[in-house]
């Protein structure tokens, strides 16, 4: 899918600007109040009854929030963000 503005090209959720350079958004983010958090890809997808949802995710990986106040889960790319952090938007 193109885009010809004057802003640049979009490319799924990726999007180049004038300069060429590709800007990756992350697809999902997770407002926490830890600095702690796991992520196996699947917490949240749900289900019948006898739903297995790491089957559907990834490992399940243990992360910390850094002075950014965000951190980046390396297989699914949900950003998780500390609230009330440099990086809470909120």
């Amino acid at each position: 899918m193109r885009n010809n503005s004057p802003a640049g090209l979009q490319c799924g959720r990726a999007a180049i600007n004038a300069l060429g350079i590709m800007n990756n958004a992350p697809p999902e983010v997770i407002l926490v109040e830890t600095k702690r958090v796991s992520c196996d890809g699947a917490s949240d997808i749900r289900g019948g009854t006898n739903y297995r949802p790491a089957a559907l995710g990834h490992p399940r990986v243990f992360l910390e929030i850094d002075e950014h106040g965000f951190v980046d889960c390396g297989y699914c790319d949900r950003r998780f963000v500390l609230k009330g952090g440099p990086a809470d938007a909120s």
